[in-house]
């Protein structure tokens, strides 16, 4: 007969406050050759606190072999409310001959579990690929986790076209793990509020500027705004270091439909140059706002409001300032299209102007921010629960009717246990390294888009009731904008380089995210080689293929040039460092920046109420005031815009880190390297930016949220 086996089990509650639970608590250890009966951790005068210890003694005459996982299930007690518990990690020792340290492993944990969660099973040991397991019941576990998630984790179709979303009723399925709490800092809206009545144009500039002085004065970046927007060089700032950095582009020949000639640009030139020799030099950039061409615009207070598709021309001059030559404000030329330049009388070139922001804005608010920022993070937030597995399910898919405790027979007792000498360590492999790496950078995407869907961008929401581009357009413009998004134009060396905007004087935006983007790719590139030894490992990665495809099946189209399958560890570190960029660094530039802007109306409209002008010389400056979105509408976009620029209160700032894995080992030597380059880059930036008249500072690490979470 078998000789008894005993294991000392300590149970350890996270310290929060709201981490205990008045659920009972079952436990079983499975082993290579078998598993112990379900016991009970938490009863007596043993409770799941807050910090605090359940140690139990668990003692079984059949072998174990060698133990694999520590599965957990809450059960809740008639009478109690059902609160979810926040586990720490299990601690587990097995006594060993006389002379000789225990075995000790540690099961970690360092998430919620719920009465309603079913079972969890934690693993000891190391990250690793599933190629790397020794156990097949470890892989089978795994396996089992990935089908039972995908069973859960389910897409579906937001807009035809556009990478997919996930498949849910209400933020509650997301579970614990998933879901989150934004605590964002007070914001005074009072002076914008009293204004929702008043569906009429603005009378003047002063009534704009009386707002401005209650709602904006105190943004030194807003009241540089206020100060400057007139001119033609803020306009080229702008549209290199505003809120939208990522449309200038440099061109070498004209588009064929921007109707120019050069004897109508040889005046905004350099002296001495013509038109082709400054395309030979690289100083023209353009906008181009295509992607709106033809889109309907919406009805805001029961009127029609406009859109416009224009171009708009740029010029480097000698003195490194990018300015407007010439503004072309429809796709398609013509007697009704005047080209509008600097030279125009002062209110058709501002005007000019003021449609080039309307159609920046709808560009920004749904390609640049949501859908380059919060699709694709939960596109990749989607693929990244279904293919790549985690130390434990954050999906909690099996229900169970209540246990009973075990025959006595099948020996197990507890006991309150003194602290044991445990130093010998086994390891058995841990979930996929890249989960672990990514979800930190994900997981708030699922929770903040299910309520933009739910809010901003449904009926009666702010895109639905004050942006140009309403709802009815949506679809239309999601589904172009992923058409024309390609990889390389979501990885920053390569969109800097494309659009030949790296090397320009004043482009902070350029200098800032290639430097964090640089550091992050370092980081990632480290992480990578800890659990890949040869690029034949990558390939051999059934996990990572599976995720990489299902990336491709549920996101862009095929000709965007998303590789179909990852071939070595340099395509790993681009594309994960891709995806943390977008979630952390790209939304932070596009995000928090947006209130900045939009602070005084006429630099960033968000709709415009007349149709573009089709002649030049009638306009007055009043005349202008009657194009902007009226009052109601303004003040009802400044208040979405107020909460949404506020970062959290308790915000995670870039490459900082709360999961355990992070804690000890390589991991966290990597992550104290990372962290005091983005370091460095911070107080270089600050440096920087006490020289400049308009700081930048939207893309110095500590002001960057590691993730997408409002």
């Amino acid at each position: 007969m078998a000789s008894c086996q005993e294991f000392e089990v300590t149970v350890h509650t996270s310290p929060g406050l709201t981490c205990g639970t008045f659920s009972r608590l079952w436990l079983n250890l499975i082993g290579s050759e078998g598993e112990t009966p379900p016991i009970v951790v938490n009863e007596g005068d043993r409770h799941l606190l807050p910090g605090s210890s359940c140690a139990v003694l668990v003692r079984t005459e059949a072998p174990l072999g060698r133990l694999l996982l520590v599965r957990l299930r809450l059960d809740a007690r008639t009478g109690f409310p059902h609160l979810d518990w926040h586990c720490s990690r299990v601690e587990v020792c097995r006594p060993s001959e006389p002379e000789k340290d225990p075995e000790h492993q540690v099961f970690l944990c360092d998430q919620w579990l719920g009465p309603a969660g079913g079972d969890v099973e934690l693993r000891s040991g190391k990250l690793c690929l599933l190629q790397h397991e020794t156990e097949e019941k470890l892989k089978q576990q795994r396996l089992r986790h990935l089908q039972n998630q995908q069973k859960v984790i389910r897409w579906r179709q937001f807009v035809a076209g556009a990478p997919q979303c996930l498949d849910l009723k209400s933020v509650s399925e997301l579970g614990p793990n998933l879901s989150y709490t934004h605590r964002s800092p007070a914001v005074n809206l009072r002076h914008l509020k009293g204004f929702s009545e008043r569906s009429e144009a603005w009378t003047s500039f002063r009534e704009l500027e009386t707002l401005f002085a209650h709602s904006g004065k105190h943004n030194a970046v807003a009241s540089f705004v206020q100060a400057h927007w007139r001119e033609d060089w803020y306009f080229g700032h702008q549209s290199l270091n505003g809120c939208n950095p990522l449309m200038v582009r440099q061109i070498h020949s004209l588009p064929d439909n921007l109707s120019v000639t050069e004897e109508m640009l040889r005046p905004f030139l350099s002296a001495g140059s013509s038109l082709q020799q400054e395309l030979q030099k690289g100083t023209l950039f353009l906008l181009d706002y295509e992607v709106l061409d033809g889109v309907p615009a919406n009805q805001i207070n029961g009127k029609p409001s406009f859109l416009s598709a224009p171009l708009c021309l740029l010029h480097l001059n000698l003195e490194g300032q990018l300015k407007p030559i010439a503004i072309q404000l429809q796709q398609t030329p013509g007697p009704r299209t005047p080209v509008f330049l600097p030279s125009d009388p002062g209110c058709d070139w501002l005007l000019a102007k003021l449609w080039v922001h309307s159609a920046d804005f709808q560009v920004h608010q749904l390609i640049s921010h949501y859908l380059r920022t919060h699709m694709v993070g939960e596109l990749f937030c989607g693929a990244t629960l279904r293919h790549l597995p985690p130390p434990h399910p954050l999906h909690q898919v099996h229900t169970h009717t209540h246990l009973p405790p075990h025959p006595l027979h099948q020996v197990h007792t507890h006991t309150h246990l003194p602290p044991t000498r445990c130093t010998r360590y086994t390891h058995t492999p841990a979930p996929h390294p890249l989960h672990q790496l990514l979800i930190p950078h994900l997981r708030s995407s699922l929770q903040i888009n299910f309520q933009a869907r739910a809010a901003l961008l449904a009926a009666g929401g702010v895109f639905d009731k004050a942006v140009g581009c309403g709802l009815q357009a949506l679809p239309l413009l999601l589904s172009r904008a992923s058409q024309r998004i390609t990889y390389h134009s979501l990885c920053v060396p390569d969109d800097l380089q494309i659009r030949g905007v790296e090397a320009l004087p004043n482009s902070f935006y350029s200098r800032d995210a290639r430097r964090v983007w640089d550091a992050l790719h370092r980081f990632v590139l480290r992480w990578v080689d800890l659990f890949y030894s040869a690029d034949v490992e990558v390939l051999q990665d059934s996990e990572l293929q599976l995720w990489i495809g299902d990336i491709n099946k549920h996101g862009f189209s095929q000709n965007s040039g998303f590789p179909e399958s990852l071939q070595n560890k340099a395509e790993v570190s681009q594309f994960v460092t891709m995806i943390i960029f977008s979630c952390s660094a790209l939304h932070a530039a596009v995000n928090f920046s947006q209130l900045d802007f939009a602070l005084w109306i006429p630099n960033c409209p968000s709709s415009m109420s007349r149709p573009p002008p089709q002649e030049k010389g009638s306009l007055t400056e009043d005349d202008l005031l009657h194009f902007l979105p009226d009052v109601s509408t303004s003040c009802r976009v400044l208040s979405a815009l107020a909460l949404l620029s506020q970062p959290a209160v308790d915000f995670i700032p870039l490459c900082h880190y709360r999961e355990a894995v992070f804690r000890e080992g390589a991991p966290r030597r990597l992550v104290e390297e990372v962290q005091a380059e983005l370091k460095q880059i911070s107080e270089d930036i600050a440096e920087r930016n006490l020289h400049l008249d308009l700081p930048y500072d939207y893309l110095s690490p500590d002001r960057i949220d590691n993730s997408v979470a409002i």
